[in-house]
């Protein structure tokens, strides 16, 4: 007869798999059913002729190209008809392949995640760890496809910067005070139907990559405990539901990006590239999650003081923030959705100034107090900093960003501390005051200090974007709305979701595979086989079979 754990462990993922084709069945049914395919695209012009190649070479590269490079019915004689369409042809070919290149920049923060998250766990644990950040880039990318799309941007309307296309437009409104109040997008499920659009398609990578990084994030906080299980079904739900919901009220055209338009609140809720959208999303969804679990074995004493559990690779963690650094300058100049918009200028200075800053003066905090400078803060100063600068970049002045990182910088100093002696909350990485206290940082930095240099339209609101220091009181209002709104529905959804499952099926390992390392009970192999030594068959299966005395699992070593 099969013991209570196998049991559960069979019936959780019978449930899971079950929930997943029924999603797939139901949502791609209606889909097919409302949704048809749009018609094929109006042939293009004939392709010019190749033009003769030329006489001599051309180091400079100012001879090549030329009348002859523009598509046109007579090779070599367009008409201004023609050269319209090629110029404007070429400017959303720009935009699409900016947007593009900096998604595939997003999508290479997934390895300094892993690698920051890595780092700054124990040995024992590495496996587990990374393979957690691994594979919500696939589940996340196949939960966003089916639904999680459709309910972000099915809403948005047209996307100027790649021709206009008004495909993505279906919004659940709901009308209260005289006013529309959108709350989820209903098309472009598993990308089918009119949605099948080269535009589509490219916002749907771009988008999707912020989503994966806002569902890395709670894995570092709740990392050295989390049944592998339970972050798989997270992984759906978090892709599916709790960040599209959100993410639509601000970027899919939701009622919070129309706090301008229906109460004169600024521009609405403004997050350029997602301090609150991913950051504190990932952070909030982290902290609730981390609560639930509650904190590792032997980080609290019985008179509640903590105790450290250092990670063991701190040059992984410190490799890992620069490659995270590097991937923001997809992340934060690619939200423009256009190679054609120069701010991205102003926006890639202003996100390098804000993790110099960021890291400095956390270097300084920690320096000052606890007499030395502590290289995992600094750190989490840098990254502190850029998800601080993430929602303002675009909207603020150098000093600004500068200010705005040494805020950071000292903020998750102190939050982090906060979070782990007077919460009694346990995050191993510090996720919690990174994304979730410098994310709600970001976006009220942006109320305060957005200078009106940038912003014109934004959201359909006429006039640039101002903080209160320049006359914009109203969007400082909709920029704290946006925030309680932010934490309200993603903590009380994450939280109810947590506790749910946890009761249904418990989220945490068993203390004695806590003890042993997540590796070989969960995962079925050790991250360092050459010191930890081989995992047995029978090890790897964990409480799946039953075991000898011999190879009950060893007491907790120091690693």
């Amino acid at each position: 007869m099969k013991d209570l754990g196998s049991i559960v462990r069979t019936w959780s993922w019978r449930i899971a798999a079950a929930l997943v084709v029924a999603c797939l069945l139901a949502v791609g049914g209606w889909v097919f059913a409302q949704d048809k395919p749009a018609a094929p695209a109006a042939p293009s012009a004939p392709a010019a002729a190749p033009a003769p190649p030329p006489s001599k070479p051309d180091p400079a590269g100012t001879a090549t190209g030329g009348i002859g490079d523009v598509t046109a019915k007579t090779a070599g004689k367009p008409t201004l008809e023609e050269v319209a369409d090629f110029a404007g042809h070429n400017r959303v070919s720009i935009n699409i392949m900016w947007t593009l290149f900096t998604g595939f920049l997003v999508m290479f923060m997934q390895a300094g995640l892993a690698l920051v998250e890595t780092g700054f766990t124990r040995a024992k644990n590495v496996a587990h760890t990374m393979m957690m950040n691994f594979m919500i880039y696939a589940i996340g990318m196949t939960g966003y496809w089916i639904m999680g799309f459709a309910l972000h941007m099915g809403g948005l309307g047209a996307i100027s910067t790649m021709g206009g296309t008004g495909l993505l437009d279906s919004e659940f409104t709901i009308s209260l005070f005289g006013k529309d109040f959108g709350l989820f997008g209903m098309k472009g499920f598993f990308l089918a139907g009119s949605t099948y659009d080269v535009a589509v398609f490219t916002l749907f990578l771009f988008q999707m990559v912020f989503m994966d990084t806002a569902a890395t994030i709670p894995t570092g906080a709740m990392a050295e405990r989390w049944k592998f299980s339970s972050f798989v079904v997270f992984g759906f739900f978090l892709s599916m539901f709790s960040y599209p919901i959100f993410a639509n009220w601000v970027w899919g055209g939701g009622w919070l990006s129309q706090l301008g338009k229906n109460f004169g609140l600024g521009h609405g809720h403004v997050d350029f590239a997602g301090s609150s959208v991913v950051h504190m999303v990932g952070g909030v969804t982290a902290l609730a999650g981390a609560m639930v679990l509650g904190p590792r074995i032997g980080k609290y004493n019985k008179d509640g003081s903590a105790n450290p559990i250092p990670g063991h690779n701190i040059p992984m963690g410190v490799l890992g923030c620069f490659i995270l650094a590097f991937g923001w300058f997809g992340f934060n100049p690619g939200s423009t959705l256009a190679g054609s918009d120069l701010r991205i200028a102003v926006v890639a200075v202003n996100t390098m100034l804000a993790s110099a800053s960021g890291a400095i003066f956390a270097m300084f905090y920690m320096w000052i107090k606890y007499g030395k400078p502590d290289p995992s803060m600094m750190v989490n100063g840098m990254l502190a900093g850029l998800v601080a600068i993430t929602a303002p970049c675009a909207f603020v002045s150098s000093f600004w960003a500068f200010f705005i990182g040494a805020v950071s910088g000292v903020l998750v100093c102190w939050a982090a501390v906060f979070i782990e002696t007077v919460m009694r909350v346990d995050d191993p990485v510090g996720a919690i005051a990174v994304h979730g206290v410098n994310g709600a940082w970001g976006v009220l930095s942006l109320g305060l200090f957005s200078d009106g240099t940038y912003g014109d339209g934004f959201n359909g609101v006429e006039g640039t974007v101002r903080g209160l220091f320049y006359g914009g009181a109203s969007q400082f209002v909709a920029q704290i709305i946006g925030t309680v709104t932010c934490f309200v529905f993603i903590f009380g959804a994450s939280w109810v979701f947590f506790k749910a499952y946890d009761v249904v099926f418990g989220m945490r390992v068993s203390p004695e595979v806590e003890m042993e390392g997540l590796d070989v009970p969960e995962m079925g192999a050790h991250g360092y086989p050459e010191v930890q030594g081989p995992a047995t068959l029978v090890h790897a299966l964990g409480a799946s079979m039953p075991k000898s005395p011999a190879m009950t699992m060893a007491p907790e070593r120091s690693r």
